[in-house]
């Protein structure tokens, strides 16, 4: 059984919730576009590994923030959102998602069954599904991240948002781990909260650490904009995991 969406509204923002009290989605009435939660710009951070994916998959739809800004701000990219309960995506016009077009589409099912049979392989994968609870079972499981691995192109990246400091978490990292052969890091979230990781090939991670400044520069300004309380922590957090591929 799903549960029900909430919406909170006052005179700045355009908030999402479940049955806990917990923000699961902010939107500025002022700027629909713009991403107001910390942590959705710093999943951003995918962009110093890949400017320019030409596929981006991401498991829960929240109120849309980061379909919205990847429709807005990545034109070229193939954008599939998977969103399990069927009330959220009701809400899309509330939070002004756009509408479905050719070359993005938002999918009602259960994201860890569509990864079982993904249509293709993704540079991206984006992972953002939280129930009022926390993250669900199917969404952290050891099989669950394999899938993520299968699904993604070699040079492929999956960004997860997860809770700071508690056991599931840390129960999430050795997982990641084991799966991606220990070719992962993480981050903190400005607001706190919430931790950013991050996992790809080894040689990729190595890349954008070794040539972060350079692909800082090539960002467009939004992204800049977007990444640029973030990307000191993510920096650090690359040149950290450095190690030979």
């Amino acid at each position: 059984m799903s549960e029900q969406a909430r919406l909170h509204q006052n005179s700045q923002t355009l908030s999402l919730s479940f049955e806990s009290s917990l923000i699961q989605s902010c939107m500025s009435l002022a700027d629909p576009d713009e991403l107001v939660l910390d942590y959705t710009r710093a999943m951003m951070g995918f962009l110093l590994l890949n400017p320019a994916p030409r596929s981006v998959l991401m498991i829960g739809l929240g109120g849309g923030a980061l379909h919205k800004y990847i429709h807005k701000h990545l034109p070229e990219t193939d954008l599939t959102t998977v969103e399990i309960n069927p009330g959220v995506i009701e809400l899309r016009q509330d939070f002004c998602i756009p509408p479905d077009d050719e070359r993005s589409r938002i999918v009602c099912a259960d994201g860890a069954a569509f990864l079982a049979k993904p249509t293709h392989q993704f540079d991206i994968i984006l992972v953002d599904g939280f129930t009022g609870e926390g993250i669900p079972d199917a969404l952290c499981s050891p099989g669950f991240y394999r899938r993520v691995k299968a699904a993604l192109t070699p040079q492929g990246v999956m960004v997860a948002n997860v809770q700071a400091d508690t056991e599931q978490t840390r129960e999430i990292m050795k997982r990641v781990g084991r799966v991606f052969d220990g070719a992962t890091l993480s981050f903190e979230s400005d607001e706190g909260g919430n931790d950013i990781v991050l996992a790809a090939a080894q040689e990729a991670l190595n890349a954008a650490a070794q040539a972060f400044e350079s692909r800082w520069d090539a960002l467009c300004e939004p992204h800049k904009a977007t990444l640029a309380a973030a990307s000191t922590r993510l920096q650090r957090a690359l040149l950290k995991g450095l190690r030979p591929s």
